[in-house]
Parts: structure tokens; C-alpha cells; sequence
């Protein structure tokens, strides 16, 4: 109901009576009034009148309802420790394929070899839920595909150079803007489900902890809108699952990266490496040439240029 209060609103863009929206959405005007309280409160500012209501100004706001065609499924938290472990919870208990879990900041968010992601107010933390229908195997390639899309979305909205570090960390002039980290679990040799947990600074100051972090607002020096580029990351990374096209995929982040040909450190939860990184393989793991010349394959852990 707020979802169509708010579509009716915006697109008015006037005075609309509470006998006009009562209406449009088949309902009292007692509950057009309960409705219209609640936006208020969560920080729309919606000015009551004799004649009725207009929308002045939205919040930067992440509800379900702002995302009106994936309303279902989208769970949304104020505050929580990690969209991730409510994701898993989510999945284990059979929740649809794309279900989607946003935070506005997190108390534990947290990245790869379980390091600290910091989460404060004005970031965009979510973990999206998968079952694409592919084998265990080749699971890396969905979050491959993510990164890509991101690095993608990144540049069309707000052309910024956005490039991709292995195995899934966005950069822009060398400084981390977006990282993401991904969970699965399988039966027989095929995916069960897929959570990936994505994290991007986009009107926070990460770099007051993080010197090697940046943020959309620190590069462009105004603040954006989350909703929209959640929205188009959501409608683009979905058109291309659907799709199913992968088997390139490998390729298409190589389009981005600035990894290969690079000499990298390595670290994984129990071997460290040093060399130049000379390829991607068709699954996602990382070719590094080490120094006596011997070619060594590690299929995760972090990397530092």
C-alpha cells in the first residue's frame, strides 16, 4: 500500500485529495490517513492539508516498498549484524531464488578471510540469494558476473573508471569502492543456492579508517541516491542471469581488471604467495607466476597489489 500511496504521489506531483487516493486503492480514508502517518515517520515528508497530500521530499530510502515490483522480496533492516548470516538463514529455510537483504549499516558486516567491512550509515549493504540451475563447479562464474555488472553499472551512472581487482574488489584510482564476498551450498554436485554479499560505500567516508577506501561522494563531492543504483545493479544483473550467458564471462571481467600482468600477494586462510598474476582460468582462480618461474593456481583468498 505505501508502495502505490507513493507512485500515486510522485506522479501527481500536486495536491491529492485523501477522497482521490481512498479511490485509487480501494480502501477507507481512515487507512489512506494510517498509511500516509507511517511514510511520514520513516522520513518522507508528506504535508496534510484541507485539500489533501503532497510529497515534498523523499528520504535516501532503501524500504521494500520504494522497490515496488520486487517488494516480496526484499527484507529490510534499519540495523543488523550481517545481511549476510540473515541471508543464509533465509536460504536454508527455502526462500526464493533472488530474494534480496538489504541493511542500512551493519554491526559485523564483514569481507573475505573474515576481515571487517565496515558498514556505517550512508553505504549500500545488501546480499542477494540465488539458485541459478549450473554445477557447484562453476559457481565463481555468478560472482564474477556480479562484479562485472557492478563495475558496469558504476561507470554508466556516475562515469567513474571502475575496475575490478581479484577476485571481486571494485576500484577507482586504486581505491576500493565496492567489495564482495560469496557463500554456497550444494547437493550433488549442483548449486543449492548462491548468497552474495556486497558491500558499496557510496555517501559514507570509509576512508577515515580506511585510507586505501574511497566512496561515490569523495569522488564526486555530492551524495547519490542508493534506491537507483541498487535499482539498476538489481535489473541488469537479473537480466543477465536470466540470460544465462557465462561461459564469457571470464572474459568480460579481464575487459576491467587491473590484476592480470600485475605483481600481487596472495593470501589465503593457509599459504601466502607472491608473483605476477598472468591469468584468470575459465572458473575464476587466479594464474600466478611465482619467482622461480613455476605457475601456481589459487582458486581464493585476497589479494594485494
Amino acid at each position: 500500500m505505501k508502495s502505490r500511496i507513493l507512485k500515486i504521489l510522485r506522479s501527481e506531483n500536486k495536491i491529492v485529495s485523501g477522497e482521490e487516493l481512498s479511490a485509487a486503492l480501494k480502501v477507507s480514508r481512515v487507512s489512506v490517513w494510517k498509511h500516509i502517518q507511517s511514510l511520514q515517520g520513516s522520513g518522507y515528508r508528506i504535508v496534510a492539508g484541507p485539500k489533501g497530500y503532497r510529497l515534498e521530499n523523499s528520504p535516501d530510502a532503501l524500504f521494500a516498498w520504494e522497490f515496488a515490483e520486487r517488494q516480496s522480496n526484499i527484507h529490510y533492516f534499519p540495523e543488523t549484524s550481517s545481511t549476510m548470516d540473515i541471508a543464509r538463514d533465509l536460504a536454508r529455510k527455502g526462500c526464493p531464488h533472488y530474494t534480496i537483504v538489504i541493511a542500512g549499516r551493519q554491526k559485523k558486516g564483514r569481507g573475505r578471510l573474515s576481515r571487517i567491512w565496515l558498514s556505517s550509515e550512508g553505504g549500500l549493504y545488501f546480499t542477494l540469494v540465488l539458485r541459478p540451475d549450473i554445477p557447484a563447479a562453476h559457481a565463481s562464474r555468478i560472482t564474477f558476473l556480479a562484479s562485472v555488472v557492478l563495475a558496469q553499472t558504476l561507470r554508466k551512472l556516475y562515469d567513474i573508471d571502475a575496475k575490478v581487482k581479484w577476485p571481486n574488489d571494485i576500484l577507482v584510482g586504486g581505491k576500493k569502492i565496492s567489495g564482495m564476498l560469496s557463500e554456497m551450498e550444494a547437493e550433488a554436485d549442483m548449486v543449492s543456492f548462491i548468497n552474495i554479499g556486497i558491500g558499496v560505500n557510496v555517501n559514507n567516508d570509509p576512508s577515515i579508517k580506511e585510507p586505501v577506501a574511497t566512496s561515490l561522494k569523495k569522488l564526486k563531492g555530492k551524495e547519490f541516491l542508493r534506491k537507483e543504483l541498487l535499482s539498476v545493479f538489481l535489473d541488469e544483473f537479473e537480466n543477465r542471469l536470466n540470460t544465462k550467458s557465462f561461459d564469457d564471462i571470464i572474459s568480460q571481467w579481464k575487459q576491467y581488471t587491473m590484476t592480470l600482468n600485475q605483481p600481487v600477494k596472495i593470501v589465503t586462510y593457509r599459504d601466502t604467495y607472491e608473483g605476477i598474476a598472468v591469468d584468470v582460468d575459465e572458473n575464476g582462480a587466479l594464474i600466478l607466476k611465482l619467482e622461480n618461474g613455476t605457475l601456481q593456481k589459487v582458486v581464493c583468498g585476497d589479494c594485494f597489489q
